[in-house]
């Protein structure tokens, strides 16, 4: 939501982004809800991963973001710049439906592999005798 009304609010109501490039405003949006995403990532989604390697989980979540923009980029930069499709309708289709549609899988797949882990089921799994191995007949 931040990202779809941060672009649409910045590319209406602010004059300059009005008549540049909607890549800029695309990537001030994405950059905000960023920052409101790893909290609630944090918080609701993804809680139960504990906060030892902080430093790691947000440096991959801004990398899996940045890969994310890429998404929504590609697409509005098809859409306005190689297609013409410069109307406000196809700029939010390009970046705010299909961009972020297929962003949203990455990401979603990205952080659950990558990102938020449980390091505490990890460590116990690790620390786990192996599995009796059995005797042939």
């Amino acid at each position: 939501m931040v990202d779809v009304l941060g672009f649409n609010l910045l590319r209406t109501s602010v004059p300059w982004f009005a008549h540049h490039d909607p890549t800029i405003t695309k990537t001030l949006a994405v950059a905000a809800a960023m920052v409101i995403t790893y909290w609630g990532n944090c918080m609701l989604t993804w809680h139960q991963s504990g906060a030892t390697a902080r430093r790691r989980e947000v440096t991959l979540f801004v990398i899996f973001n940045i890969v994310g923009l890429g998404f929504s980029v590609v697409a509005l930069q098809i859409s306005h710049h190689l297609l013409g499709l410069t109307s406000a309708l196809a700029d939010n289709l390009s970046a705010n439906v299909i961009g972020i549609g297929l962003g949203t899988v990455f990401r979603f797949w990205a952080y659950r592999t990558f990102v938020f882990i449980d390091h505490d089921a990890a460590d116990r799994r690790e620390q786990m005798p192996p599995p009796p191995r059995s005797t042939p007949p």
